[in-house]
C-alpha cells in the first residue's frame, strides 16, 4: 500500500511549531531539519486529537517498521529532540526517519533517504500511541 496523506494532531502541530520556532533562534546549525518540519506539517491534514485514528503514528507513538530492502522489522519511538536516544530506539522527529513515519498510518509504505541512500519502509503496526491512552487530546 502506498502512504495515504500525513496525518497530525493539533496538539503536535503546535507543539512541534513552538520547537520550530524556538530552535530557529538557538540552533543555526539544524536549519535545514527545522525547513523540512515545518514543511511537512505544512502539508499535513491537522486534526482535533481526540479525532485522530489508532492507527496513525503521532508524537511519542511507538511504531513497528519493516525495511523493505532488508526485511528488518524494527520498533522506533517517535520523540522530541531532547529526549532522542537512537541506541534505545527514540528516534527524533527531526531526523529523517522520525519525520518520515510523523502521520502515517500502518500498511502505509514510506520512503526516506540515509546518508547510504534511499530506503524504503512499511510502518505495519502503531503499538502505542498516546492519543489511543488518552493522552495528549488537549
Amino acid at each position: 500500500m502506498q502512504a495515504r496523506g500525513v496525518r497530525v494532531t493539533d496538539v503536535d502541530s503546535r507543539r512541534l511549531q513552538s520547537l520550530i520556532e524556538g530552535a530557529r533562534l538557538r540552533v543555526a546549525r539544524d536549519a535545514g531539519s527545522f525547513d523540512r518540519l515545518e514543511q511537512h506539517l505544512d502539508e499535513a491534514d491537522v486534526m482535533p486529537a481526540g479525532h485522530i485514528g489508532p492507527d496513525v503514528v503521532t508524537m511519542n507513538s511507538e511504531v513497528l517498521v519493516t525495511d523493505l530492502g532488508t526485511g528488518e522489522t524494527f520498533t522506533i519511538h517517535v520523540v522530541f529532540p531532547r529526549t532522542a536516544d537512537v541506541n534505545a530506539g527514540r528516534i527524533s522527529v527531526l531526523a529523517p526517519l522520525g519525520m518520515a513515519v510523523l502521520g502515517r498510518r500502518a500498511g502505509d509504505l514510506i520512503t526516506w533517504t540515509t546518508p547510504g541512500g534511499a530506503r524504503t519502509l512499511r510502518v505495519d503496526e502503531v503499538i502505542y500511541q498516546p492519543e489511543r491512552s488518552g493522552r495528549d487530546v488537549a
